[in-house]
């Protein structure tokens, strides 16, 4: 039994702040005087980023005409966790909906009464009665539907989702398992001025994206059939990646070890996924790659022998959208997804995402398209196209 990736859709809220812009925010927010501006701006620069999206207007906005944070000088009272949480409710369940909406409508032989299975993913927000419980509400789903929250564990979830996912359809044919992802990394800026911060600050953005998960191929599209999954962890990298829950915020530790971590374990990782698997590296020419960081997708490209051009999916996410935790790597399948046809049956796809651990994920699928359905012609079962020439002749 295989099961089938059909449809992601997504949604960003309506806030979309170019980079340069949030890099003055930031270097006012840390009061930052002219030396260290420059420095914070070539960061910004150098990022591969053009722009963010985010619930909080603010990083648009100069000091006087803040919403969420204080508009006084140094950002004082700086504000507490209960406070984000709160936007976090406002936020998340709207956004989640449009994306699931976005999924939905690429899947018009997909009745909502038909999904079994609801998996949410976040490390940004939680609250209890959650956003799952608040979709299936919204969404008008069975009451009954069979729920799971996959909680705090960084920009690699969206891949254990998936694994969950993978198993519901093959432990039952009926199953269809709708994913939601939704990150507002934005609210938890944290005002200090150390380089974890920094390069924190410079590259998360906000976001939902929605996958659409069952036993056979979309109709009407082509789908990505999920073949394998390896998860790889480096200890080593435990305390270059982190999210810690404090008193003012979620606190992201991201060092500049961390590309250096990935480049130790990403070739490992590649060969444990392909070992028992009857393809090489050499035989893939679709890539979907979490871009964690412009330096990341370029240690990945280095190891693996790939090009820009492969990674291309990647580097549009990050520059449109930034790095907006689980629902990032979803935002690049996507991309690649409208770029398929039915010439493409059969081609592989491999996918990496990377997060707190360090863990490292890896996933192998395969482009699949539905059988077309069969027409009759002069009495005998013709395939659609076959039928569709001979009325040309």
């Amino acid at each position: 039994m295989t099961s089938y990736l059909c449809a992601i859709g997504t949604a960003n809220p309506p806030h979309r702040i170019p980079q340069p812009q949030i890099a003055s925010f930031m270097a006012g927010a840390l009061q930052f005087d002219e030396s260290d501006t420059r420095r914070l701006r070539a960061l910004y620069r150098v990022s591969g980023i053009g722009q963010r999206y985010t619930v909080l207007p603010d990083y648009g906005r100069a000091n006087g005409e803040f919403e969420f944070f204080p508009n006084t000088p140094d950002l004082e009272p700086f504000p507490t966790v209960g406070q984000r949480m709160s936007v976090y409710r406002q936020h998340a369940l709207p956004l989640s909906v449009e994306a699931v909406r976005d999924c939905l409508e690429q899947l018009p032989e997909v009745a909502i009464s038909s999904i079994t299975h609801l998996v949410t993913v976040s490390c940004t927000g939680m609250y209890a009665p959650g956003l799952d419980i608040e979709l299936v509400e919204a969404l008008g789903l069975n009451l009954s539907i069979q729920r799971t929250c996959v909680n705090f564990m960084g920009c690699y979830a969206a891949f254990n989702a998936l694994k969950l996912a993978d198993a519901f359809c093959r432990a039952d044919t009926q199953a269809r398992v709708l994913i939601v992802c939704t990150e507002l990394c934005t609210i938890h800026f944290q005002k200090r001025p150390e380089d974890d911060h920094l390069v924190s600050n410079a590259l998360f953005g906000d976001g939902s994206a929605a996958v659409l998960v069952q036993g056979h191929p979309a109709q009407q599209q082509p789908s990505l059939a999920l073949d394998a999954f390896h998860c790889g962890l480096e200890p080593d990298g435990r305390q270059d990646m982190a999210w810690h829950i404090n008193d003012l915020g979620f606190e992201m530790t991201l060092s500049s070890y961390v590309p250096r971590m990935i480049q130790k374990g990403i070739r490992q990782l590649t060969d444990r996924l392909l070992e028992n698997l009857p393809i090489k590296l050499a035989d893939i020419h679709s890539f979907a790659i979490h871009p964690g960081g412009r330096k990341i997708l370029e240690t990945i490209e280095a190891e693996l022998c790939l090009t820009t051009h492969d990674n291309r999916f990647a580097y549009q996410v990050l520059r449109d959208y930034g790095n907006m935790s689980s629902a990032t790597v979803l935002f690049v399948l996507r991309e690649l997804l409208h770029t398929l046809t039915a010439a493409d049956a059969g081609a592989p796809v491999l996918s990496f995402a990377f997060g707190p651990g360090l863990t490292l994920e890896a996933m192998l699928m395969k482009v699949a398209v539905a059988p077309q359905p069969f027409v009759r012609s002069n009495g005998y079962a013709k395939h659609t196209s076959e039928a569709i020439a001979l009325s040309k002749e």
